[in-house]
């Protein structure tokens, strides 16, 4: 058992580290005149639907005799990816003039469903020399006609590939449809398709290490840029007028605060106490749930180093364009290894709290995310075998998955568990908790959970919004994203406008004698989680055109795993952020 551990944490590590460069290392191959270079048709799908997509042969086109199918990385079987030999042949330097690939005659049933595809925009993906290659698979003829059924439906049957050389390497390839070859499928009759191509080869300067520049270039032009900084610069400014108005108030009042503590020391000690100090021994009463609140804590804390890790690789060039595999298998692989970190800080911090069922403590933090991850998993990998689209996990990557959860990451969990338990280290409580709790002052409205909750949301949602559309439009569409330096600036950004906002109202929850702030705190630093599920809804129905029942669960389910997420970790940075808070104020006054 150990020696099958062993293995699995080593290839989930040279996973991670040699994913990266899968794609490139794979096509650095320097080829001759009409050597065979690999091309491979990898999925079909509609061109608004990111997610639902299928096999390139579930479609009738020319089909090599026999189909192979390319070995794939985890994380690209993650991604959908299932590439298979395309029946066309691209020799090296060998140009084709309308080569006829194969003849073919459609059924009544094939035409239909090769209408259908067209009529909602489907578009195939293929690598060459795993260069990344689309094309439409027809057209609709839709001029001059105002009624829907006279519209004309096109198969695209002459593909044009122009492949760009440096020597001996391939540089660049597209592939475009010639307009005059088409093929009228709009009647439900059999019709005969000769599926053609033509490979036109040209020179050209470009160093075979910026091959893949061009991809990423479209993120990088100047006037993305700009909007990209202009977001930067308005949520910055926005950010530290905001946070510096709260930091001078909030400096004020604590200064005020102390002096009139200490007055009151001095002069009178049998003045009633108010504000703050009055519940001095009671802010540092243990919570309610406190075993829920420490597994919250340990799993927020994973996330957040989980994102550091993330961030790291793709600042350092890891995560090129259209290799979202290599993400898929980080997020799996670094996901796995950073468990012991949530049992560690969930045991220490529940051990911290005079928690005894530490055990307990472990399953929950072990089930807290991954419990709502693994039944929307489940869901919908079943809508997607329903749909037969390539979303849909064989068994055998299933049964990977569950190995390294079974193996790695239960084990590191439990091993960092372990240790935080045996750290046996006290809770820093600056005041003595009195036996029994002061009755907490009626508050008004807008004082309650869920009020705070969208106020300390909101503003750490403002400073990230503009960004958020172009995430959302690499991850649920087309668009490039590459300007990981700026999102790791928003990120930032994130984290202390969460962490201000929630001690900001902290303090005013203190202030009015309220002590129950261990789980207000969390409950509103994560809340900006909330707010990007509810810009999920806009986008939905504002900013994208997803339809059908496989997408929109995709999308809502998928996205409410992100959400909650999100909620975890930015809970747990406002958590810490207050619990500092809260021990620097009791700390600098007396407390008897």
């Amino acid at each position: 058992m150990e020696r099958i551990r062993a293995c699995l944490v080593a290839m989930a590590v040279a996973s991670l580290c040699g994913v990266a460069q899968v794609r490139s290392s794979s096509s650095d191959h320097r080829y001759k005149a009409g050597d065979d270079v690999p091309l491979y048709a990898n999925k079909v799908g509609p061109y608004h639907n990111p997610s639902e997509t299928y096999r390139y042969f579930d479609f009738p086109f020319c089909s090599p005799a026999p189909v192979k199918e390319k070995k794939e990385a985890l994380g690209e079987v993650l991604n959908g990816d299932r590439l298979v030999s395309a029946p066309y042949n691209l020799e090296f330097l060998t140009e084709k003039e309308a080569e006829i690939a194969c003849k073919r005659k459609l059924t009544k049933k094939e035409v239909a469903k090769f209408r259908a595809a067209i009529s909602k925009d489907y578009y195939f993906q293929m690598y060459y020399d795993d260069l990344p290659i689309w094309g439409f698979l027809g057209k609709v003829d839709k001029e001059g006609k105002a009624d829907p059924s006279d519209y004309r439906y096109y198969l695209f049957k002459h593909l044009i590939f122009e492949i760009y050389h440096n020597k001996d390497r391939v540089i660049e390839v597209t592939v475009r449809s010639d307009p005059n070859s088409l093929v009228d499928l709009t009647e439900d009759e059999p019709v005969g398709v000769d599926f053609m191509y033509t490979v036109k080869w040209k020179e050209t300067n470009t160093p075979f290490e910026k091959r893949m520049d061009k991809y990423s270039l479209s993120s990088s032009l100047p006037h993305q840029l700009e909007i990209h900084w202009f977001s930067i610069i308005n949520s910055c400014v926005t950010v530290l007028l905001l946070t510096g108005f709260l930091a001078t108030i909030l400096m004020r009042v604590l200064k005020n605060d102390f002096v009139k503590y200490a007055h009151d020391d001095e002069s009178a000690d049998d003045q009633e106490e108010s504000g703050w100090k009055y519940i001095h021994g009671d802010v540092f009463r243990y919570p309610k749930h406190k075993s829920l609140l420490a597994a919250a804590l340990g799993c927020g804390t994973q996330l957040f180093t989980l994102a550091i890790f993330i961030f790291i690789l793709a600042l350092v060039g890891v995560f090129y364009p259209y290799n979202r595999g290599a993400l898929f298998t980080a997020l799996v692989v670094i996901y796995a290894l950073t468990s012991g970190i949530a049992g560690y800080t969930a045991a220490s911090f529940y051990c911290q709290l005079e928690g005894t069922n530490w055990v307990r403590n472990l399953l929950l933090t072990g089930s807290l995310f991954c419990g709502p991850l693994f039944v929307t998993f489940c869901f919908l990998n079943t809508v997607a075998i329903a749909y037969k689209a390539t979303a849909a996990l064989p068994f055998g990557t299933i049964v990977v998955i569950l190995l390294i959860w079974a193996l790695v990451t239960s084990p590191l969990l439990v091993v960092g568990g372990i240790a935080g338990k045996n750290r046996k280290e006290e809770f820093q409580a600056p005041c003595h908790t009195t036996k029994y709790p002061r009755e907490i002052p009626p508050l008004p409205w807008y004082r309650k959970t869920l009020p705070q909750m969208a106020m300390a949301g909101f503003l750490p949602f403002s400073a990230i919004y503009i960004e958020l559309y172009y995430i959302f439009a690499s991850v649920w569409g087309h668009r490039i994203y590459t300007i990981y330096s700026i999102l790791f600036i928003v990120f930032i950004i994130l984290l202390i406008v969460t962490a201000f906002i929630t001690v900001a109202l902290t303090y005013f929850q203190l202030a009015a004698e309220d002590h129950e702030w261990w789980w207000r705190s969390f409950l509103c630093g994560g809340s900006t989680g909330l707010f990007i599920y509810a810009y999920c809804l806009y986008y939905y129905i504002a900013r994208s055109d997803m339809s059908g029942f496989m997408q929109t669960s995709f999308f809502f389910g998928y996205m409410a795993c992100i959400c909650y997420g999100f909620f975890l970790m930015l809970g747990a940075i406002g958590f810490r952020a207050s619990l500092l808070f809260v021990r620097h104020i009791y700390r600098s006054i007396k407390c008897e």
